[in-house]
């Protein structure tokens, strides 16, 4: 398969809305977002409270915006049966929210262990039980689930899922036969190390799993593993020929800027910050 180039192709790039550090109102959000040239657009849950989805829809439909992914899940595994139904039922109303959005997947990072908890089978035990659970929701819904694997870095507190392999193994048990309602989104911050990276793109491509491709950086030194994420082109990660494999393996899907970066990019006026995403995309992405 051809491979993409991004020059001049910034309709098929996203900006997911915590790039900009969630600074301002969703609606001005929105409106540089469209004025900087990107095509689409991953919310945050954070930044749609308090608003009516139906403007908000309205809205993006004026700025010519598509919601390509709808972030992000509650964390599944839990302390006690009644709050892991809580959890459950919470990442129900917020998949009703990705559909009133048209949101193209919901993106579900799993959770850790639970509170005062040390088994991390058990944890993963529970995100398979409430992924499936959830199945259900998202095919009457028609938005898929997208299952992001974080850095093992996480595994305790953010997601028992560390590995594009894990994330696909579960794909499989719950769904088996290929896509149907549930895949994957590939995070170049959280899996540009692995050594199985290119054996299992392909293998999501195969099963037609992949529905997300998130880009960012990382940084040599990282002064914090979570709120220091490079911009493209920053750091060590071959981010061009990530995105060639995963579009090689199929993906014509959104290229997502996701990056949380608490001291320099979120201290700097959004339009610069959204200026240096469409260059570094069409340059070093």
């Amino acid at each position: 398969m051809n491979v993409s180039s991004l020059a001049q192709r910034l309709d098929r790039c996203s900006i997911n809305t915590a790039t900009l550090g969630h600074r301002l109102p969703l609606g001005q959000t929105l409106e540089l977002i469209a004025r900087a040239g990107f095509g689409q657009v991953a919310p945050w849950r954070r930044d749609l409270q308090g608003q009516d989805l139906k403007q908000v829809r309205r809205q993006l439909r004026d700025c010519g915006l598509t919601v390509n992914a709808y972030c992000r899940s509650t964390y599944l595994p839990a302390a006690s049966r009644e709050a892991f139904a809580a959890a459950v039922a919470d990442n129900r109303k917020a998949l009703e929210e990705a559909a009133e959005l048209q949101a193209e997947c919901f993106i579900m990072v799993v959770g850790g262990l639970a509170q005062g908890s040390r088994d991390l089978a058990d944890a993963r035990q529970q995100v398979s039980e409430g992924i499936g659970w959830l199945l259900e929701d998202a095919r009457r819904h028609g938005v898929a689930l997208a299952l992001e694997p974080l850095h093992p870095m996480y595994a305790a507190d953010r997601s028992c899922l560390s590995t594009l392999e894990q994330a696909l193994d579960l794909c499989e048990a719950l769904e088996p036969g290929g896509f149907q309602s549930l895949g994957v989104a590939i995070d170049a911050y959280h899996c540009w190390w692995d050594p199985k990276l290119a054996q299992q793109v392909q293998r999501a491509g195969q099963q037609q799993r992949i529905l997300g491709l998130h880009l960012s950086d990382w940084l040599v030194p990282t002064r914090d593993l979570l709120l220091d994420r490079g911009m493209m082109g920053d750091g060590v990660i071959d981010l061009r020929g990530l995105r060639q494999g995963v579009e090689a393996a199929g993906y014509q899907g959104a290229i997502e800027v996701e990056i949380f970066s608490r001291d320099n990019w979120w201290q700097r006026p959004a339009e610069e910050v959204l200026r240096t995403c469409a260059e570094r995309l069409q340059q070093n992405c």
